[in-house]
């Protein structure tokens, strides 16, 4: 037996020393941080692979807000890669394959098609990808007669205005605008289609100009995956589709198969990011780091719906967790990510100084508008549901995904959950949640005396505090209106 002497430490143990600072406003700080070695982000917020967090609408707000979110796995193949589709799709500037359609389909065939891809418009193609229309909702929202064809409605070739494949972004907004039109199909020499540019793309672009974005313009997702043998044919489809990490989804990530599954994602796609996890210490991060991971997570049962610590006696508490990895990882240039127990942006500065590059968050984005738990109401009072992946109910949908459907009355009997469901208030949209957060992290490195998050790991000084001082910390002597 062996016994470790240091005590561990949470986030609530401890407060940051402030230091004299030359930061002006909080506005001066500089957020940005590397996701793995080539990823790099404007904030350092990562939204958690669950079932009720990061769902498509989540990954594509993460990535406008400038974070990233991590698509999770419950789901089939074919779903989880059409989604990473669909959020390579939402934001770019180029669409460099427009959903098309034959002119000889059925208006009806269009208007399903427009309503399957949420797109107001098609590109009508011919024989060898010839453009010769667009069809739009407009086209085809009051025609009368669902069997005609669509070559009846569209706007024809040579009434649409068009641009060369190499189209620059001021000349295609100047032909926008000048033509007053909202999408711009882009051909090559030949005629053939080549891509499109929107006008709801050009705005998004000007709305969000820290979004994380590929070279191609396109908003960047991770995917999660297991460690089983069809996982290489979800990393496969997902890869192909365009996602930009692969993230290796185990509870007890410090483990062989694990290790082997990680090894086996860098030699089939050795130009995709894999990050690994979970793990509590250092040997942890220098296991997954010398197999290949470009990142790894750092948390075992921190999480606020996770029970892992009372049904199996283990853990780290997170910021020891977070210091003890970040040693190792800082020396191997490797970047972590404390995933587990953030409940305010507080917790996010304390995480960082302690040596993480970037946080994982759950329960925090669980009552925004973007999640995809199922909303509920009690007592006149809107909450949103959010579960652990290691939950009853989301062990046992597990297995039924897995038998097609199928679940028996013994499947239930034979889970050992690790996690809970749970309820939380509904919060809006994640962009209000993330920008309070990220303002709670520029305040934090101002009273650093830190302008990056480089700087906040120099400077960072943590102070231990009692349970009185915890106490000080909050709301104290006064009723809160």
């Amino acid at each position: 037996m062996r016994i470790r002497t240091d005590t561990g430490l949470t986030f609530d143990d401890v407060l940051l020393v402030p230091r004299r600072s030359s930061v002006r406003s909080r506005s001066d700080a500089n957020t940005s941080t590397w996701l793995t070695s080539t990823i790099r982000m404007a904030i350092p917020i990562v939204s958690a692979n669950m079932d009720t967090i990061t769902g498509a609408k989540m990954a594509i707000a993460m990535a406008q807000q400038g974070g990233i979110g991590i698509l999770h796995r419950f789901m089939t193949i074919e779903d989880q890669a059409e989604k990473v589709r669909w959020i390579k799709r939402a934001e770019s500037l180029v669409v460099d394959h427009p959903i098309t359609i034959s002119p000889e389909a059925t208006i009806s065939e269009a208007r399903q098609r427009m309503a399957e891809a949420d797109v107001g418009g098609l590109m009508v193609t011919g024989e060898g990808d010839i453009l010769v229309g667009l069809v739009s909702t407009r086209d085809v929202l009051l025609a009368r007669d669902e069997t005609a064809p669509v070559s009846q409605v569209m706007t024809p070739r040579e009434r649409l205005v068009t641009a060369l494949r190499d189209e620059s972004l001021e000349d295609a907004r100047q032909k926008l605008f000048n033509y007053r039109i909202e999408k711009l199909p882009l051909v090559d020499r030949e005629g053939r289609l080549a891509g499109l540019i929107t006008t709801q793309d050009i705005i998004k672009i000007q709305e969000h100009p820290a979004a994380t974005k590929d070279e191609r313009g396109r908003l960047r997702v991770g995917v999660a995956i297991g460690t089983r043998a069809d996982d290489l044919e979800r990393a496969a489809a997902c890869v192909q589709a365009g996602a930009d990490a692969l993230v290796v989804d185990i509870a007890h990530g410090h483990s062989e198969h694990t290790i082997q599954m990680v090894r086996e994602l860098k030699r089939h796609f050795p130009k995709t990011p894999v990050i690994a996890g979970n793990v509590a210490t250092a040997e942890g991060v220098i296991d997954l780091a010398e197999s290949g991971a470009s990142a790894v997570k750092v948390g075992v049962g921190s999480g606020s719906i996770c029970i892992t610590r009372e049904v199996t006696g283990f853990g780290v508490p997170q910021l020891t967790a977070i210091s003890d990895c970040a040693e190792a990882a800082q020396k191997l240039n490797v970047p972590i990510i404390a995933d587990g127990g953030i409940q305010t942006s507080a917790d996010i500065v304390k995480a960082i100084a302690a040596g993480a590059s970037s946080v994982m968050i759950g329960s925090l984005l669980a009552g925004t508008d973007e999640s995809p738990g199922a909303p509920v109401i009690r007592e006149g009072r809107r909450y949103k549901i959010v579960r652990g992946m290691a939950s009853l109910t989301a062990n046992v949908d597990r297995k039924a995904l897995d038998k097609g459907g199928v679940v028996a009355e013994e499947d239930w009997g034979e889970v050992v959950a690790e996690g809970v469901e749970a309820i939380v208030p509904y919060r809006g949209s994640a962009g209000d949640v993330i920008h309070q957060l990220v303002g709670g992290l520029r305040s934090g490195l101002s009273y650093a005396g830190a302008r990056t998050i480089e700087e906040l790991w120099e400077t960072a000084e943590f102070i231990r505090i009692t349970g009185a001082g915890q106490k000080e910390s909050g709301v104290h002597d006064v009723s809160k209106i």
